[in-house]
């Protein structure tokens, strides 16, 4: 019998429902992600020329479903978990909840369909005219396939977010919701968990992100399928990397949301929300939505003040959530009783694959520094750091949290202890090839080197030692929380 008893907002059967719900998210998740990761290593293998009959145009296929299928599984594994434990403090519509799954589980559909068979390769960030000028290399069916998997995608995240946001009003005002009662040092003010005030904060930067995709859509479907003029292909890129980067970062954060609510029942301490918790989220929503312009530092025609907003917000919303999560993890931690186990390792351990990858973004984010990075590996290097010993992480470690508590079985210490072994030494020397040839100049989006940048094969050829061996505690933790959450089903 289940073991996972807290109070929660939902009926019995609603409760039920949700508890299968979010076990099919994760077993979902364990099915992706090892799909995706043997893509990405096959990559790393074929720029080490250990893999030499994989022509360029599958590379970027490959390449393309890598990027948005991971991005795309860690958002729906983030968000299921922070509504999982947001079910304790306010009544999510579970049909809400099922529809966001169905509709993801077509999203996988179309994507695989136009890469794997149409061939599309034009990457995640589908950079104006690309998609439209294969040259041959795709299908032009491929290319409308992958934006109505983007269409889709988009339609069922919003219904998704709309409900989550409609869910914390019913509970609590969005003034409170958000913090400034607690801001404004209100005396009656409603007590707001941190994990609901994050949760807010990624939920409306995610809704302004989606409404940035339908902009952006409709533009391209103006153009063709309307016969209109050709669009602008520096506002196109603006608004591609606005979606993308908000996208990004509240996947992160939904992350983080769990570790505010997880974490302390680990070392046996609570984690309030306080006036500098609230001020430092309340800081981040604003900036956030204006750090994208980083990614353009390399466009001369773009305004002036735009970089210049670019470089300041990048600085500034990196730290207010960094650093009150850092030191407010490592507080609450300090001279606790930790229970160190699978769950609260990984949890730990994400944060700080966070902290490592934020500041490897902060420093590509400096107009400097970006002028010799931008184009470089440095820049896949922060990004899968902060997401794969990052946000990947923190979501396994609540996913094995969620597996444990339903399922009621008691992990093995030293198989756990194997896993976390296995992943982090992987995962990190998977991450340094990745700085060391960002550091040499090696360059990115790349599916062969020539002899002139011959470092990039050798460090590509280390890369893949390493990924083997992060998959092979991967799959053992798969195999570990998969059938918890067999039998967790079971038992719900």
């Amino acid at each position: 019998m289940s073991t996972e008893s807290v109070t929660t907002q939902l009926p019995p059967a609603q409760e039920a429902s949700l508890k299968k719900l979010t076990l099919i998210w994760v077993l979902t998740m364990l099915a992706l992600f090892p799909i995706l990761a043997l893509l990405g290593g096959l990559m790393r293998s074929a720029q080490a020329n250990l893999v030499t009959n994989l022509p360029a145009d599958r590379f970027y296929s490959f390449m393309t479903l890598h990027g948005v299928g991971m991005v795309g599984t860690w958002f729906v594994a983030a968000m299921a978990g922070a509504v999982f434990c947001l079910r304790r403090y306010v009544a999510v519509s579970v049909k809400v909840n099922w529809i966001a799954y169905f509709g993801t589980l077509l999203g996988v559909v179309l994507l695989l369909a136009c890469t794997l068979i149409g061939k599309y390769g034009a990457g995640w960030y589908f950079l104006y005219p690309l998609p439209f000028k294969a040259m041959g290399a795709w299908e032009g069916w491929a290319t409308a396939t992958f934006f109505a998997t983007l269409g889709v995608l988009g339609v069922s995240w919003t219904l998704w977010s709309l409900d989550l946001v409609r869910a914390i009003a019913v509970k609590y005002p969005l003034s409170a919701a958000l913090g400034w009662d607690c801001i404004r040092g209100k005396k009656d003010a409603q007590e707001v968990p941190p994990s609901v005030l994050i949760s807010l904060v990624a939920t409306l930067a995610n809704l302004v992100g989606l409404v940035t995709a339908v902009v952006l859509l409709v533009l391209l479907a103006i153009e063709h399928l309307g016969g209109g003029t050709p669009n602008d292909a520096l506002l196109l890129k603006n608004l591609t990397f606005l979606f993308g980067h908000l996208l990004v970062n509240i996947t992160l954060y939904f992350g983080v949301a769990m570790v505010y609510e997880l974490l302390p029942a680990y070392t046996g301490r609570a984690w309030k929300n306080n006036k500098l918790i609230a001020i430092a989220w309340n800081i981040v929503l604003l900036l956030v939505i204006l750090a994208y312009f980083h990614h353009l530092y390399m466009d001369f025609v773009q305004l002036r003040w735009m970089q210049l907003v670019g470089q300041i917000s990048s600085y500034m919303s990196a730290i207010p959530a960094a650093v009150m999560s850092i030191f407010g993890a490592l507080a609450n931690l300090y001279r606790s009783k930790m229970r160190w186990t699978m769950a609260s390792s990984l949890l730990f351990l994400g944060v700080l694959g966070w902290t490592i990858g934020g500041i490897g973004a902060v420093i590509d984010s400096t107009v400097a520094v970006n002028l010799l990075f931008h184009n470089t590996l440095w820049v896949p290097a922060h990004f899968h750091t902060y997401f794969l010993m990052g946000l990947t992480l923190m979501v396994l470690g609540g996913c094995f949290h969620i597996a444990e508590a339903l399922s009621g079985e008691i992990e093995k210490k030293w198989l756990s202890k194997l896993v976390l072994v296995l992943m982090c030494v992987g995962g990190y020397g998977f991450l340094l090839m990745f700085y060391i040839s960002g550091a040499d100049s090696v360059p990115r989006r790349y599916a062969s080197y020539s002899p002139d940048i011959a470092q990039g094969i050798i460090h590509a050829k280390i890369a893949t030692a390493f990924v083997a061996v992060f998959l092979v505690g991967l799959l053992i933790y798969i195999w570990e929380t998969g059938r918890r959450c067999v039998r967790a089903f079971r038992a719900v």
